[in-house]
C-alpha cells in the first residue's frame, strides 16, 4: 500500500462518504503512537479483506477510559506519523476524530457497562475504565461498519469484554484476536514502552520472563508426566530402559526413575506450578533497581477471567501487571493444562 494514497478523515461525515469497496471492511482501532504491534494488526487486517477489500484504523485517545491520575495528557499523539505506518501496513484510510466528533454532547450519559467480567484485574485496577473502552467500541463500530475488527491479544481482557458485548448485543460484526508482537528482547510492545529508561526497561523484562518461565515449567512438567505414563505401560521393559539410559550416559538413571514415580503418583499440578514459576520472577523484579511493582498476576478462564483452579484442565490467560517507576504495563500468554476443553 501506498501510504501517500491512505486518506486521512476527520468527521463522521468524511467517514460515510469514502467509498466502500467490492469487497469487505476491517476496522483496526486504536489511540495512535502506532508501532509495529499496531502495523501487524493492520496487515492482519489487509490479508484477511485481501486486495479488494478496505482496512480502516481509528487514531482515537478516549478519554472515558482513563481514571483520575492516570496518563490522558501524557498520552503520545503522533498523528502524522500514524497515518504513515498505517498507509505503508496496508490501510486505506486513518479516522481520527476529535473528541467533540465523538462525544459531541460532552461525556455520554449512557453508556456500555462491561459487567462483572470488568470488575476484575485491570477493572478493579481501573474502575470504570472497561466501562469506557466498551461504549467507544460501540460507537466506532457503529461509526465504521467494519466486517471485522481486528485487536491485540497483548489486552486480553480487553479483547475478552469486546468478544462478550458483540456477542451479547447482537454486533453484526466479527473480532479477531492478533497475537502479541515482542521485542527481540521479549518486552511485548507498547506504545508505554517509550516512557521506559534504560534501567527501566531491564526491570521490564520481568513481566515477559515471569510469564515465559511459567510456560516452559509447564512444559517440563507435562514432559516428565508423559515419561511416567510411558514407564507405566512399559513395566515389562524396565531392563531394556535401564539398558538404554547407562548407553545414553545417564549416570543418574536412579533419580531419574524416582522422579517419574513421584510424577505418576501424584495429581497434576499444572496451574499451581505455573503460578509460582511466575511468581519467583516477579518477587526478583521487586528488589531490582528499579523495583517492579506488582499489581497482579492471575491465572484465568478466557472466558470469564475468573481465577481457574489447581484442577483446571483446557486453556488459560497467565496475566500480569505491574509497574516500574510511573509506567504500568501489562503481558499475559495462553497456556493449555491437559486435555484442552
Amino acid at each position: 500500500m501506498n501510504a501517500s494514497r491512505t486518506r486521512l478523515v476527520h468527521t463522521a461525515a468524511e467517514l460515510r462518504a469514502l467509498p466502500r469497496s467490492s469487497g469487505q471492511r476491517a476496522v483496526v482501532m486504536t489511540m495512535g503512537a502506532l508501532h509495529e504491534g499496531h502495523a501487524t494488526l493492520v496487515r492482519a487486517a489487509r490479508d484477511r479483506v485481501g486486495p479488494a477489500g478496505q482496512v480502516v484504523v481509528t487514531v482515537f485517545v478516549n478519554p472515558l477510559q482513563f481514571g483520575a491520575g492516570e496518563d490522558l495528557d501524557r498520552y503520545p499523539r503522533t498523528l502524522e506519523a500514524d497515518v504513515a505506518l498505517a498507509g505503508a501496513a496496508g490501510a486505506d484510510a486513518v479516522f481520527a476524530p476529535a473528541a467533540a466528533e465523538v462525544y459531541p454532547g460532552g461525556a455520554p450519559q449512557v453508556r456500555i457497562a462491561a459487567g462483572p467480567m470488568g470488575d476484575l484485574l485491570e477493572g478493579a485496577s481501573r474502575p470504570g475504565h472497561f466501562d469506557g473502552v466498551l461504549t467507544v467500541v460501540g460507537k466506532l463500530l457503529h461509526l465504521t461498519r467494519p466486517d471485522v475488527a481486528l485487536f491485540g491479544r497483548k489486552d486480553a481482557q480487553q479483547l475478552a469484554v469486546i468478544e462478550r458485548m458483540v456477542a451479547d448485543l447482537n454486533f453484526d460484526v466479527r473480532i479477531v484476536g492478533v497475537p502479541t508482537v515482542r521485542e527481540d528482547d521479549g518486552l511485548a510492545l507498547s506504545s508505554r514502552n517509550r516512557y521506559l529508561s534504560e534501567a527501566d526497561r531491564r526491570t521490564a523484562l520481568a513481566l515477559s520472563r515471569a510469564l515465559f518461565a511459567a510456560r516452559d515449567r509447564l512444559a517440563a512438567e507435562e514432559a516428565l508426566r508423559d515419561r511416567a505414563s510411558y514407564g507405566a505401560h512399559t513395566a515389562h521393559r524396565a531392563h531394556d530402559r535401564s539398558a538404554a539410559l547407562a548407553a545414553l550416559g545417564e549416570d543418574r538413571a536412579a533419580a531419574d526413575a524416582h522422579a517419574l514415580a513421584h510424577a505418576a503418583a501424584t495429581p497434576p499440578r499444572g496451574p499451581s506450578v505455573a503460578r509460582a514459576a511466575a511468581r519467583i520472577v516477579l518477587e526478583d523484579a521487586a528488589r531490582l533497581d528499579p523495583p517492579l511493582t506488582l499489581d497482579y498476576v492471575a491465572l484465568v478462564d478466557p472466558s470469564d477471567f475468573t481465577e481457574v483452579p489447581d484442577a483446571y484442565e483446557g486453556e488459560a490467560v497467565l496475566a500480569v501487571a505491574a509497574k516500574v517507576g510511573t509506567t504500568r504495563l501489562i503481558d499475559n500468554i495462553r497456556l493449555t493444562f491437559g486435555a484442552p476443553r
